[in-house]
């Protein structure tokens, strides 16, 4: 990786040798490709915008398994077959001059499950997720588009929090102090940016909010958000299936015993809140049941 504003690469290695068989540089070289697949292998890379390019942050996750993040019935399954058909159908985009892209947006409450979600879907797919932070003030409209073009093959580029960064122009007009932009990057720019995200390869662009009416319909139009999936508190279903994930030695009627407690507790509760409260008392499924109150506390 080079940084393009000055030519110069960000790290550079120097092999030396005497003698005249260059053979052995490429067989290190092979080797350190090969090692460096090797540590990635069943993980989930995560990358992060520096300058004007994605870079690796931290080390590789162990992929999370999507059975691990139970949203309502039919959400998992609704999103995952969209994306698959998205990716496997290159040919219909092409034959009818469509960009090869597709946009998600997420919604609904904290501690739902958002972005967890996304993480068990870049690992089912054996994608890589490219995190960019839109209230970044050091982001222009010509690093964006930058970096949205040069992402990574096999990746999710992930647009989390978006209403932090750019909100409805009513608002902004009700209230223009309150709203004023974060950087140097335009609504325009961003716009821009997401329409000219197109490749060869399968491009996905996720965006999660927890305020989607403070997001401008022309974020959230078609072409730019093909698909809008609220994700919100957990229901009595939910509820059921948290509880047998984590006590798979109990019965049925266990399990829709504390879904029900939980529901007349409040209907207000998020994934977080409940895996939160299991956490609590993992060898203790009864004690999960009787002191399903604290899930508020």
């Amino acid at each position: 990786m080079i940084d393009l504003h000055t030519g110069t690469p960000w790290e550079s290695v120097t092999f030396t040798a005497v003698g005249n068989k260059r053979e052995i540089f490429f067989n290190i070289l092979q080797e350190a490709r090969e090692l460096a697949l090797r540590q990635q292998e069943g993980k989930t890379v995560m990358y992060t915008a520096m300058a004007a390019e994605w870079r690796p942050f931290g080390f590789p996750r162990r992929q999370r398994p999507l059975t691990s993040v139970v949203l309502d019935k039919g959400i998992s399954e609704r999103i995952v077959q969209d994306v698959k058909e998205f990716i496997d159908n290159p040919k219909w985009y092409i034959d009818r001059g469509i960009p090869y892209r597709r946009g998600y947006l997420l919604y609904g409450p904290p501690g739902c499950g958002k972005s967890s979600f996304i993480t068990a879907l870049a690992g089912e797919l054996q994608y890589s997720i490219c995190l960019l932070s839109l209230s970044d003030r050091s982001l222009s409209d010509d690093r964006l588009n930058h970096l949205m073009s040069v992402a990574p093959q096999q990746s999710i580029i992930l647009l989390e929090d978006v209403d932090a960064a750019f909100v409805s122009r009513d608002l902004a007009a009700e209230n223009p102090v309150a709203y004023q932009g974060m950087g140097r990057l335009t609504f325009s720019g961003l716009l821009n940016a997401l329409d000219g995200v197109a490749s060869s390869e399968a491009r996905l662009v996720f965006m999660t909010t927890n305020y989607v009416d403070r997001l401008d319909p022309a974020l959230i139009r078609p072409g730019r958000v093909d698909l809008k999936q609220y994700i919100g508190h957990c229901s009595q279903w939910q509820f059921k299936q948290m509880f047998q994930r984590f006590y798979p030695d109990q019965p049925a009627a266990v399990a829709e015993q504390f879904a029900k407690r939980a529901l007349s507790v409040s209907d207000q509760i998020s994934a977080a809140q409940v895996q939160g409260h299991f956490m609590l008392h993992k060898a203790d499924p009864n004690e999960a049941i009787q002191n399903v109150q604290m899930l508020l506390s």
